[in-house]
């Protein structure tokens, strides 16, 4: 398949070695990213944005540090169902919060210029359209949604309120991803054929064994607004305060952790996604009641497309063998191979790479022509590795940024609620396949299933 990188390539006349590795050929394929760079610009932080929490958890808590870590942002209101977190909540950020239980409270006040949502996945989808039809701009938490068929319905809210919204998959903010995405457009490890990812956590709390406080009961937290859009059921504190592992609330493995490798693929490809899907798993260890597995492998396929070529994906997951944290993403080339991490990039080439270089394959010719004997060359290293500066503070927070720039510019997101949904789309079809023990068809391109 003939392709732009491929072209680009051979303008430069480099080596695939080269190619790969000089710095001259990175500065000019960030010349060709100046669009996308640009959202890492100077700008001016005069204005300032005025934030609400709405879901004070791990992940809502960890969101709202790294959002004030920003410059003229400021907390104003916390909104969360269980009294503990707003309690908890003043204690941390001031007894100047406005605290509610009902996130509309929230969306009703005029010093409220932003949401950041972190509850469970099933109210994702409604908060976040609450929100953009009160006017507030919005960071979601991923999976933007909680099925598939919530993902239009977003997508059309944001569209007609104007507001900038994010998805919360920060990640695509890595300067490893961004590394990545050069290469590979570059044409550092040829055309891309296949690529697999891993993530497997082992804690009790990354396995979602989440503490549950003692003063959790029906007096403290609201549980009939948390179950209002889905099963009615008697209190449980475990699907409250552990409520990943249900499927009433949650997304399983696929909705917390291959959703944030789809976003990495997705963004470096420029792919809108995968049109088969197919997934194995099981609850090989905790079996705690817990509904979703522990053990979980996804196969993908991606079509040809006028971004990329065709290629397979393979996603695996465990909460069991103990490498707690371990993530990584490999990009499969023809000429060689990337592991991707958020703070680095590891380019590998194939030995038998052939050199892209015009002047080398002349000599080549020139030499077999004559019958002259092939001359021992200089190589070029055969691998390399990108590593972000200790000083950098994280796609976290650089993904904060990205969503304040917006706001404060009129800009545009890397991960807009489109982005977001076709991200989403394959991790929540993956429970789908897994459950219904069926391969699944999607069309990433009008975002439906077939």
């Amino acid at each position: 398949m003939k392709n732009n990188r491929r072209g680009f390539l051979k303008k430069l006349g480099m080596t695939t070695g080269a190619a790969a590795l000089a710095p001259a050929l990175m500065a000019d394929a960030k010349a060709g990213q100046v669009e996308y760079l640009n959202r890492f610009e100077e700008y001016s932080a005069d204005k300032p944005i005025r934030l609400a929490l709405i879901g004070a958890g791990i992940m809502g808590t960890e969101d709202t540090n790294t959002a004030l870590q920003h410059a003229n942002v400021s907390l104003v209101a916390v909104c969360d169902l269980y009294d503990g977190r707003l309690e908890s909540a003043k204690k941390k950020w001031g007894d100047h919060l406005f605290l509610t239980k009902d996130h509309k409270e929230i969306l009703k006040r005029s010093d409220v210029d932003a949401v950041i949502i972190g509850t469970p996945d099933s109210w994702h989808k409604q908060i976040s359209i609450d929100a953009l039809n009160a006017g507030k701009h919005v960071y979601c938490e991923k999976p933007m949604v909680h099925s598939v068929k919530e993902g239009q319905e977003v997508i059309d809210a944001w569209k007609k309120s104007g507001k900038v919204m994010v998805v919360g998959s920060q990640g695509i903010s890595s300067l490893g991803n961004e590394k990545a995405r050069e290469l590979l457009a570059a044409g550092a490890i040829g055309d891309i054929v296949y690529a697999e990812g891993f993530w497997a956590r082992m804690s009790p709390e990354g396995a979602w064994q989440y503490n549950v406080p003692t003063d959790g009961n029906e007096k403290t937290v609201d549980w009939k607004r948390y179950i209002s859009n889905t099963t009615q059921r008697d209190w449980d504190p475990l699907r409250f305060f552990r409520w990943r592992n249900y499927l009433d609330y949650g997304t399983g493995m696929s909705g917390d952790l291959f959703v944030h490798l789809f976003t990495s693929l997705h963004f470096i490809t420029n792919s809108k996604g995968p049109s088969k899907i197919a997934s194995l798993g099981g609850l090989r260890y905790w079996k705690d009641g817990r509904e979703v597995p522990d053990v979980l492998l996804g196969s993908f396929d991606y079509p040809e497309t006028p971004e990329h070529p065709g290629f397979n994906l393979s996603l695996r997951c465990n909460f069991v063998d103990g490498t707690s944290g371990t993530t990584y993403l490999r990009i499969v080339g023809t000429k060689g191979s990337m592991d991707v991490k958020w703070e680095e990039v590891v380019v590998k080439l194939n030995s038998n790479a052939e050199s892209d270089d015009p002047f080398m394959q002349e000599q080549a010719k020139l030499r077999a022509a004559s019958g002259e004997e092939e001359r021992a060359k200089i190589l070029p290293p055969r691998e390399m590795s990108y590593k972000a500066e200790r000083s950098w503070k994280g796609a976290h927070y650089d993904h904060f940024g990205n969503w304040f720039r917006a706001i404060r510019t009129g800009g545009t997101v890397a991960e807009d609620p489109i982005f977001g949904f076709r991200a989403a789309a394959p991790a929540l079809l993956c429970n789908d396949s897994y459950f219904q023990d069926k391969f699944i068809k999607w069309d990433p391109v009008t975002m439906k299933l077939i």
